[in-house]
């Protein structure tokens, strides 16, 4: 039988230490996390390792330090943005020199539990990131030595739950009511997501507080036409001069049920959305809404699992949850506005 040519050898982490001028030590340091590690020595093993085409022998790490450098995440079975759910936590597992596998489990929170138990019992990963609920029990039955955060952002009926119902950003009515409005509507969303709740919750707080008007709230269930609706059935004697939407597809479709009345939109409108969906800057007008940093709270949650596990973290993400973006959809309402010049 002929010998394996010496091409196809695995290079070793001593070679890649040689190349690099440095000890195996600090390559081994390096492959658990990049921090701490001077920028030029970085340069000199990020070299050598492109060089050899050294990639970790996570078997053989694996049978030595009960370590095999890969995490799981799991996720809600159906997720309207995954990869923005995963891109904060994958990066900050990258960072650490993790490998991320990500797991759709079937079921409600009862048999997930049971799942997840039974991956953490395996051995086939250090830790378990959960972005999907689980039980509160599942801390008290973990396997010795196994690893599992949970940051659920959804329910099992993918509602935002937790961080995602923070409504603190209705606050922009401050912003608004500076500019001079003093009569608001509110379509709201679907009352089943404690997200849409909170959100109505706020703007009747912040109506309250700062002794402004509200026409009503309509009812909302996320979709375009409930703004059309709203707008449509808004009584004209007595309008609203700006509209606070639950998401940015009811704001499109406030915007729309403008068109229709021959209303003007900032002029005679101003419009606020929710989620800053990437179309909404391309709007005519591109639309004032509220980004939700889910990378950010993810990463965060990714950080806590690492750091759980090896005592050593990437940077958590400092971002708030929630940021108004300013955008041409909103304006003082024309009473306000200066005369156009000659």
């Amino acid at each position: 039988m002929p010998e394996r040519s010496s091409a196809a050898r695995r290079p070793t982490m001593k070679e890649v230490a040689r190349l690099a001028g440095v000890s195996h030590q600090t390559v081994s340091r390096y492959l658990r996390s990049r921090d701490g590690l001077k920028p030029a020595t970085l340069a000199r093993i990020d070299a050598a390792v492109r060089e050899l085409d050294y990639r970790p022998n996570l078997v053989a790490r694996s049978m030595r330090t009960r370590r095999n450098g890969r995490l799981a995440v799991v996720m809600p079975p159906m997720t309207f943005s995954p990869s923005r759910m995963l891109a904060g936590a994958a990066a900050a597992a990258h960072e650490a020199g993790y490998a991320v596998e990500v797991v759709s489990l079937q079921g409600g929170a009862e048999a997930r539990t049971e799942r997840v138990l039974e991956l953490a019992d395996s051995g086939q990963v250090e830790g378990i990131l959960a972005l999907a609920p689980v039980r509160p029990e599942i801390e008290e039955r973990l396997p010795t030595g196994a690893a599992v955060v949970v940051s659920a952002d959804f329910d099992d009926s993918m509602r935002g739950i937790g961080e995602l119902t923070d409504a603190s950003p209705v606050a922009e009515l401050e912003h608004l009511a500076g500019l001079g409005h003093r009569r608001f509507l509110h379509v709201a969303g679907d009352q089943q997501f404690a997200s849409a709740r909170a959100r109505k919750d706020a703007y009747l707080r912040a109506v309250e507080r700062l002794g402004l008007e509200s026409v009503g709230v309509a009812d909302g269930d996320w979709s375009g036409e409930s703004g059309v609706t709203a707008i449509h059935e808004l009584d004209a004697g007595r309008p609203a001069t700006a509209v606070i939407a639950a998401n940015d597809v009811v704001a499109a479709g406030v915007i729309r049920g403008a068109h229709d009345r021959g209303l003007d939109v900032p002029g005679d409108l101003s419009v606020t959305g929710w989620d800053n969906n990437d179309i909404c800057r391309y709007l005519p007008p591109s639309l004032t809404t509220v980004h939700v940093d889910l990378e950010g709270v993810d990463r965060n949650a990714m950080v806590r699992l690492v750091e759980t596990i090896s005592g050593q973290a990437p940077e958590q993400s400092r971002n708030p949850v929630n940021t108004v973006i300013w955008r041409e959809s909103v304006a003082p309402p024309l009473a306000m506005q200066p005369p156009p010049t000659s």
